[in-house]
């Protein structure tokens, strides 16, 4: 075979499908592999004129169809498929080749491959692809991780690819082993955050103030035209004015109350937990769905009493208030997130430049946002920066919002309607900013029943108290 590939990808479902497609489209020559030949015929028979591809039928044609340094993209189910086919395909490639794991793997397993494969002499590179099946096709945001001798080859490649933001491209060197996928999964458990809400706000408007999906949406594309401006709020509006064609009623009003997810944001929450990083936003959003997938437990639920009391008289203003809210609680959530990505990094000895993570979540992922732009800024100007809500900008816009948020939830606190996301990002605030929390007394429990010690405010080192003796002496430990 004369003409190589410069890139491969093996898995040609709807994201490999798109992926390639793009990669074709930009002008790179593309070998393609799938384990049923009839998606490879279907691609080229379907879009071979959008550029160069080179269908392959075995792993061995595939991997002769590519230059040196081989790049296999790999764009299948994360977990045992992903290790069957590195398995398929690893013996066939030399020292230097490049596999690439663009799937929602779990960044452990992604650490793993990496050490096996660097024993043998290949770069494996897990690469976070956000933005979906139209992210994939005609710009995603690409988050590769891995070895900066991958990266020389692969980089060019993804940038040309990815998402542009002023000239800029949705795509950096993340850090060493599973430092990519790390970075995709908090970057879910962000989206999870985010849609939650999203979601508090609407249930906020219908159920305190009264107003119809539609009118609601034509509130969300106001939003959209200010700071909240973003690819969720654009499409929520979209949803909420959408009306059911068999039905005549608000889509979604027909559309089951039950939410779905498929890991990522629950891998979030466990390794926020693993690590000791207060996420609490993010865990309250993949609670919400759980509970709302609880479908028993809700039925045997729904006669418990709650608050008699009508909607609002007086909403004029109302919707404000909740923009303000859903910004500050917003400012919470990414800030968790970020926090997240910091301990990672801390953990793991991972070099994560924040700001320039922020930069690719610009454009192309599922919460690109036009307050991103800020977040990078607020990064650049102080790399150590501990906390988003102390930057100026931030700190300013949430401690003019916090009347309104504190307002707000008190109204939903009133009527019964749960907003677990926008309470529990201003218990965080409130929990940042507290002189002093009730841990002192935890801790005084735990020193009580299990002998587990404390620290004092005024001298250095631990102590315990001996509570079952006469006058309960303190001892040092």
């Amino acid at each position: 075979m004369s003409k190589k590939a410069s890139i491969g990808v093996t898995g040609l479902a709807v994201m490999g499908r798109n992926l390639a497609r793009n990669l074709a489209r930009h002008g790179h020559t593309v070998a393609l592999h799938n384990r049923s030949e009839e998606r490879t015929r279907a691609l080229v028979d379907q879009f071979g004129d959008e550029g160069d591809f080179i269908p392959a039928y075995s792993a061995q044609e595939f991997v002769d169809a590519l230059e040196r340094p081989r790049q296999v993209v790999i764009m299948v189910k994360a977990g045992a498929p992903t290790d069957a086919v590195i398995d398929e395909f690893a013996p066939l490639l030399e020292p230097g080749d490049v596999i690439v794991d663009a799937g929602n793997a779990h960044f452990a397993d992604t650490r793993r491959r990496e050490a096996a494969l660097r024993e043998q002499g290949l770069h494996f590179v897990g690469t976070g692809v956000s933005g979906g099946e139209e992210g994939a096709l005609h710009g995603p945001s690409i988050m590769p991780g891995g070895s900066v001798e991958s990266y020389q080859s692969l980089g060019p490649l993804f940038e040309d690819i990815s998402a542009k933001v002023d000239g800029s491209p949705c795509c950096t060197h993340v850090g060493a082993d599973g430092a990519g996928h790390f970075v995709k999964m908090v970057h879910n458990g962000i989206e999870y955050a985010d849609m939650q809400l999203i979601a508090e706000s609407f249930d906020l408007l219908r159920g305190a103030a009264g107003y119809s999906p539609a009118e609601i949406a034509e509130v969300f594309r106001t939003w959209n035209t200010g700071r909240l401006d973003s690819y969720l709020i654009e499409i929520t509006a979209d949803v909420l004015a959408h009306v059911d064609a068999s039905t005549g009623k608000p889509f979604v009003d027909i559309v089951a109350d039950q939410a779905e997810q498929k890991g990522t944001g629950r891998w979030t929450v466990q390794i926020g937990l693993d690590l000791g990083v207060p996420i609490s936003g993010i865990a309250e959003a993949v609670f919400a769905r759980s509970l709302s997938g609880s479908s028993e437990l809700r039925a045997a639920s729904r006669e418990l009493g709650g608050p008699r009391r009508a909607p609002l008289s007086d909403i004029s203003g109302f919707a404000d208030k909740v923009e303000q809210a859903l910004y500050a609680s917003k400012v919470v959530a990414y800030a968790q997130g970020f926090n997240q990505i910091q301990a990672g990094g801390a953990e793991y000895g991972w070099d994560i430049d924040l700001g320039r993570v922020a930069a690719i979540w610009r454009g192309g992922c599922i919460i690109r946002a036009k307050f991103l732009n800020d977040i990078t800024s607020a990064y650049e100007a102080e790399p150590g920066l501990p906390t988003l809500l102390t930057s100026g900008g931030f700190r300013k816009a949430v401690e003019e919002a916090q009347d309104a948020w504190r307002s707000v939830i008190s109204t939903a606190v009133a009527l019964g309607i749960p907003t677990p996301g926008f309470s529990t990002a201003l218990a965080y605030y409130d929990g940042l900013r507290a002189e002093r929390l009730p841990a002192a007394l935890v801790q005084g429990q735990r020193d009580f029943f299990g002998a587990h010690t404390y620290r004092r405010v005024d001298r250095e080192g631990s102590f315990h108290t001996a509570w079952a003796e006469s006058g309960r002496p303190e001892v040092s430990s």
